[in-house]
């Protein structure tokens, strides 16, 4: 197994073989089902331990020879967004599994962040004025990371972590492995917040927001950000609808 210990961590390099060793059997399961999560202690320090579902046979070549692995990535980019001050969970190693030609199970490793609630929740806010807040800040956050070229594909409501601090909001990206890093135009990062909400009301608030950032026409940014949401939502429902209509005919 190829392992890439975090420069801060490279003397805890045996305990870290030790958890990847012990992944099936021990670790307290936080996700399962495509891709399995668990928490390990790391000499005092919670970490999370992300194992990635083994690749198709054709990803399997793709990743042993001609591209970097969800893992390693996910590594390369926390360091990156870090370097940027861009909040995410400390990376401490990946792993990957390797035979001959083909690229087997990889692992993540990174500190375990407790945080108070996800965007997911945030619709469900009943204090309106918080609900307002909260979205404002995230929207400002998402407007940093276009300004720092940082084009995070996954940009979906389970992936930001939100602390409240006093009376401000810290934001802490995860599941890294999709990300572009170029100049963002317009229509980009409008289309960035597609797969965020399917909440009108909570579009126009965002909307706004941006809006009063880039001093750009509010309908515009509104019509706009409104129409990539719903392409995606139409798109997400008919995937929903095909999948139940194939889980019927294999009954």
């Amino acid at each position: 197994m190829k392992i890439v210990y975090a420069d801060a961590f490279k003397d805890q390099a045996g305990k870290i073989d030790q958890i990847l060793a012990d992944f099936s059997e021990k670790g307290k399961t936080l996700s399962s089902g495509r891709n399995i999560i668990k928490t390990f202690d790391l000499n005092g320090r919670q970490v999370n331990v992300k194992s990635f579902r083994i690749p198709n046979l054709i990803n399997k070549i793709v990743y042993r020879f001609f591209r970097k692995s969800k893992a390693a990535r996910s590594f390369s980019y926390a360091e990156y967004l870090l370097s940027r001050e861009v909040g995410t969970p400390f990376p401490v190693a990946y792993a990957e599994e390797c035979k001959w030609i083909t690229f087997g199970r990889s692992y993540y490793i990174c500190d375990h962040l407790e945080y108070d609630f996800t965007f997911r929740d945030i619709e469900k806010f009943e204090d309106e004025a918080q609900k307002e807040s909260v979205l404002r800040a995230f929207t400002r956050f998402t407007y940093e990371l276009h300004e720092k070229n940082i084009e995070f594909l996954d940009h979906s409501p389970g992936n930001t972590l939100i602390q409240i601090d006093g009376d401000q909001f810290e934001f802490f990206l995860v599941d890294l492995n999709r990300m572009n890093f170029k100049r963002l135009d317009f229509k980009q990062r409008m289309k960035n917040f597609a797969r965020l909400t399917p909440n009108k009301e909570m579009i126009k608030i965002m909307a706004n927001e941006y809006a009063i950032i880039t001093a750009w026409n509010e309908n515009e940014v509104f019509e706009t950000m409104w129409g990539y949401t719903q392409e995606f939502q139409e798109k997400f429902l008919r995937k929903k609808r095909l999948k139940k209509k194939l889980k019927f005919w294999k009954k």
